[in-house]
């Protein structure tokens, strides 16, 4: 989600082994009724894929079609993951072009003929609507491609469709329910059905995970990569605020905003990042990335971020002696850097009068006929008159709260945002990093994920492991890696670094993936019961007294 309640969740640890570098894969001990798991080529991640296609093992519209298949089967059907909101219906015919411009010798670059999932916060030209999963915006269809979405078409990329969200990237509520939204209903988990698969781009999260496209984009504002990308087990890549541009990406916050790669794989996500990273054009974020790539590095070990869930905790545990084992230098960080007592508070303010701001430029940008919600006040309105679908769930407390802020002329705003900035640049990450002396700050990236809540909404334990919300408000890099599993559901490790390190954080997340490979392939359990030892446990009294 954009703005997250950190907290964490216990359980116990499952093993982690692996085959591959390319295709990590976690062994488990778990029987499932009915094998959804993904095979052959799609089961792949981004590299293999790329390579299939350049070897003629597939053609990209033979690609295509497996996509949309695995989608009918298992997001449409079977365990009905709602991941994908929307399919383009000229992917298959783009597919076609592609392949025949491979068979004239003409290769785009190394995305071409690559099946891609957008968030649908995400423009494209392309015949599909950018609806952030709500029904005032179900007929806008911009015919405009946002900076990242060209960057990925030049280098080939065909968008598949786009990935259901946590509805206005799970800025509406105080009560939301993460992964739901109006016209996708509710993305579940692929790993665990009725588990959370966090938002807001929990779309692109669960579809990367259950191989329904050969990567996805999502976007962050506090945690909306991270989240999801702990949650489903997958690389997630928050870059600089900046790198990847906002533009034609309905906003929330302008100093917090950003796209990013959603992969198996973190070799995946920086080839996506070379194409998406439009404000750097000439930067090869793959250069980097060897399994050596940790050597003689020293890594501030953040031990006040890491949480007190012993499961967590071993795992954490388990990944510091990979890193050693990869060469790093371990440098054990054990005080939080003081802070203001009012950071949280400012924080979320900032963010609502960003949000205001941004939103109303946006509306007024779309077109009047396909969009008749032209503000955040008529938005507000347009709710309300359809609160049986709209507010079916929960309410739309945060809209409110950020209609009543000023412009971003008032000076609580501009005190907010030096405040939050200090507090999170030269006074957080860049004060550990220079004190310290260490080139990437590491912790868990977040909890075990509790159920889906549709009474409730969201219910998070108490406190929640990691450091991503700094990375988020101080708009610098990010990447979360899995570090292996808890009762089948992934938990992943963050790589955070100084403003614009993106290529260095996206080597050392590389080198720590290639000495672990602790990527858990989903189960689709329906829920904790499938496991065998919980379920016997759960009956063990009934069990004892027949």
């Amino acid at each position: 989600m954009h703005v997250l309640f950190y907290a964490l969740a216990a359980g116990i640890c499952i093993s982690a082994c692996s085959q591959t570098a390319e295709r990590s894969v976690t062994k488990q001990p778990i029987s499932v009724a009915t094998d959804f798991r993904a095979t052959g080529i799609i089961a792949g991640s981004l590299p293999e894929v790329i390579e299939a296609l350049n070897s003629g093992e597939i053609s990209s519209e033979d690609l295509v079609k497996l996509y949309l298949q695995r989608i009918e089967k298992i997001d449409k059907n079977g365990p009905q993951l709602q991941a994908v909101l929307a399919l383009n219906p000229d992917a298959l015919s783009r597919a076609k072009e592609l392949d025949q411009l491979r068979e004239s010798g003409e290769i785009l670059g190394p995305l071409h003929g690559v099946p891609v999932l957008l968030k649908d916060n995400i423009e494209s030209k392309d015949r599909v609507a950018t609806t952030a999963g709500s029904l005032a915006l179900k007929d806008n269809i911009t015919g405009r491609d946002s900076p990242l979405v060209a960057g990925l078409r030049a280098q080939g990329a065909i968008i598949l469709g786009k990935t259901n969200l946590s509805q206005w990237a799970n800025f509406r509520s105080e009560g939301s329910m993460s992964g739901w939204s109006a016209l996708g209903g509710q993305v579940k988990n692929p790993h665990m059905l009725d588990r959370n698969p966090c938002g807001s781009s929990s779309g692109s999260g669960s579809a990367t995970a259950a191989s329904l496209a050969a990567a996805t984009v999502g976007t962050e504002t506090n945690g909306s990569v991270i989240c999801p990308s702990n949650a489903n087990g997958i690389v997630g890549f928050k870059p600089t605020v900046g790198l990847v541009p906002q533009q034609y990406i309905i906003p929330i916050s302008v100093t917090q905003d950003t796209a990013g790669p959603m992969t198996k794989t973190v070799m995946g996500a920086a080839l996506m990042m070379n194409a998406m990273a439009t404000t750097t054009p000439n930067t090869d974020y793959t250069a980097g990335l060897t399994k050596g790539a940790l050597e003689g590095v020293r890594v501030g070990v953040l031990n006040f971020a890491k949480g007190e869930s012993k499961p967590i905790l071993d795992l954490f545990k388990a990944a510091l002696l990979d890193l050693e084992a990869a060469g790093a230098i371990l440098v054990n960080i054990d005080e939080r850097p003081a802070a203001p007592d009012n950071l949280g508070q400012m924080s979320y303010d900032l963010l609502k009068y960003e949000f205001k701001d941004g939103l109303n430029t946006y509306l007024a940008s779309t077109s009047p006929e396909q969009v008749t919600t032209r503000s955040l006040q008529q938005l507000i309105a347009f709710n309300q008159q359809h609160k049986e679908i709209e507010l079916s769930l929960f309410d739309q407390s945060i809209f409110i709260a950020s209609q009543a802020m000023d412009s971003l002329e008032n000076e609580g705003y501009k005190t907010a945002l030096e405040t939050v900035q200090k507090a999170t640049r030269e006074d957080g990450i860049d004060k550990l990093i220079e004190q310290f002396n260490v080139q990437v700050l590491v912790a868990p990236s977040g909890p075990v994920v509790p159920r889906i809540d549709p009474i409730n909404g969201d219910i998070w334990p108490n406190n929640w492991p990691g450091y991503g919300g700094h990375a988020a408000r101080a708009g610098y890099p990010h990447v979360s890696v899995p570090m292996g599993g808890v009762h089948a559901l992934s938990v992943g490790l963050s790589f955070i670094g100084t403003k614009n390190s993106d290529a260095n954080m996206l080597s050392y997340a590389y080198g720590y993936e290639q000495h672990s490979l602790r990527r858990l392939e989903p189960q689709y359990l329906k829920n904790a019961q499938s496991i065998p030892d919980i379920a016997e446990a759960m009956n063990a009294y009934s069990s004892a007294a027949q």
